[in-house]
């Protein structure tokens, strides 16, 4: 179902129709893609396809599972910062990252699950949030690097060559 499906319904169901439309997007990103396109650096930064997998898998376990879920990133076994959220290691292939975006996508419907938009949840370092801003955080984040994945995707179909 996508977000313009639910257009009639409560709060809860609209917010998570875009979080789903929009995670979708990255499981999608790399398909179709080899190992070397997806590393391929196309931009000043180091941002590649691969790297924006791996850190919109890290910032909703940082928003899932520690701000609502309380888990700190060390038991999370999560990087402490953005930036290194983006870094590909040697062991990061397609496979193995989309397989943990898809685990962080299904950890984070568990953990909201029972949970309302007015909770306030205290996992987040600067203090208490409700579920609903933890929500509209997600979104925000989730669609301004859906922009990023199209934009690279489109680079990398087109043979762009790599900067750097």
């Amino acid at each position: 179902m996508g977000s313009f499906d639910v257009p009639l319904e409560g709060e809860r169901a609209q917010v998570e129709a875009f979080v789903e439309e929009y995670r979708g997007v990255f499981d999608a990103a790399l398909e179709g893609l080899s190992e070397e396109q997806v590393r391929r650096r196309l931009v000043p930064s180091a941002t590649t396809l691969l790297g924006l997998v791996k850190h919109v898998t890290w910032m909703q376990r940082v928003w899932f599972e520690e701000c609502v879920g309380g888990r700190s990133r060390a038991e999370l076994g999560v990087v402490g910062s953005a930036d290194e959220s983006y870094r590909v290691d040697s062991g990061d292939t397609i496979s193995s990252v989309v397989a943990a975006h898809r685990e962080a996508c299904v950890t984070a419907r568990g953990v909201v699950a029972g949970v309302s938009l007015d909770d306030v949840v205290t996992g987040h370092r600067m203090g208490p949030r409700t579920l609903r801003w933890v929500y509209l955080q997600v979104l925000r984040e989730l669609a301004h690097h859906c922009g990023h994945v199209d934009i690279l995707r489109e680079q990398v179909l087109a043979g762009v060559g790599e900067l750097g």
